[in-house]
């Protein structure tokens, strides 16, 4: 059955998992941070957010992956909030000044169903990591009134394992960063401490579970893991040692979307070396890694737009 919650829900696995991940929150240890403060009882973390969910906006997405926004648009909904800090987000206002209103899981669930209504392909969750249970209980509330297009759980990628191990049969899509490959810049640019070690092992258990991405006949993505990758200055992303680990530890045949966007928002001008925007020459040497490692599925950007790489089977767009 599709998308992989309908089948869930009607075993009741999603029930079981809802309440397992609610149990998470009365001493948190939804991420790595492990704050260990009840958030049922209302009580904040490093993520700011309590036992109510904060959406700043919801809207049919067009910016995203091809197979992601197709034609009609991605369904996706802003949470408010994050467990990480990086100094360049270019979502500071919601993502970690606290933009967006407090919603309830029925509100959420109506939200999923006002952007399946709207033809929206799929329904897009940026920055769920921190309100996970709430999204599982909203979704929970949603299928009985129709929802039917998959989910997109679109990450920062500072996750748990074994908390995405939960997530298996209900999320159909994985849209995760792979942000660093080294700790230092990590901890210095975002406040992550051991970022990779935990990214490398959620995305592993994202893989299991997805595997590479499928699309329909349509060139929209039904199932599967997409890995973003951002390009940042001076080589700070660490592309060599996440593209050795996507060709070993996953597949040569992974998707990948090499970002070219970075703007210097929010604190970059505190740090020197994240106080412009990356050079064509260092995009170039992040696109040789990528060939390097006969990494060929997936996107590049140019002043242009998205560009295919040989070999891959989703069509190219153009901003």
């Amino acid at each position: 059955m599709y998308p992989a919650y309908l089948r869930s829900y009607r075993s009741g696995k999603l029930a079981k998992i809802t309440e397992e991940a609610f149990d998470l929150l009365e001493s948190c240890s939804l991420c790595p941070r492990k704050c260990g403060i009840n958030r049922l009882k209302g009580e904040l973390g490093f993520c700011k957010t309590g036992l109510k969910p904060r959406v700043y906006s919801f809207m049919p997405h067009q910016g995203e992956e091809p197979p992601i926004s197709g034609v009609l648009g991605s369904g996706t909904i802003f949470f408010s909030g994050c467990n990480m800090r990086c100094s360049y987000c270019q979502n500071y206002e919601f993502s970690q000044e606290g933009g967006g209103r407090e919603v309830a899981e029925e509100e959420l669930a109506d939200i999923m169903l006002k952007l399946q209504g709207l033809g929206c392909h799929n329904i897009n969750l940026v920055t769920p990591t921190h309100i996970m249970p709430q999204i599982l209980k909203a979704l929970f509330l949603a299928v009985p009134a129709g929802l039917k297009i998959p989910l997109v759980y679109n990450t920062s990628g500072y996750e748990l394992g074994p908390v995405i191990k939960l997530l298996s049969g209900i999320i159909d899509v994985y849209l995760a960063d792979m942000r660093y490959g080294d700790n230092l810049s990590a901890l210095k640019y975002s406040e992550a401490p051991d970022y990779p070690k935990y990214n490398q092992e959620a995305i592993k258990q994202m893989y299991g579970q997805v595997g590479l991405a499928e699309t329909d006949k349509e060139g929209i993505i039904r199932s599967g893991l997409i890995i973003r990758h951002l390009v940042l200055p001076f080589a700070i992303s660490g592309t060599d040692k996440v593209m050795r680990f996507i060709k070993e530890g996953l597949s040569a045949d992974t998707y990948i979307s090499l970002m070219s966007q970075y703007l210097p928002c929010y604190k970059a001008a505190d740090f020197q070396e994240l106080a412009r925007r990356i050079t064509y020459e260092e995009y170039e040497r992040a696109r040789d890694i990528m060939q390097k490692y006969g990494l060929e599925n997936g996107w590049i950007q140019d002043s242009m737009g998205l560009e295919r790489f040989a070999g891959s089977n989703i069509k190219p767009y153009l901003k």
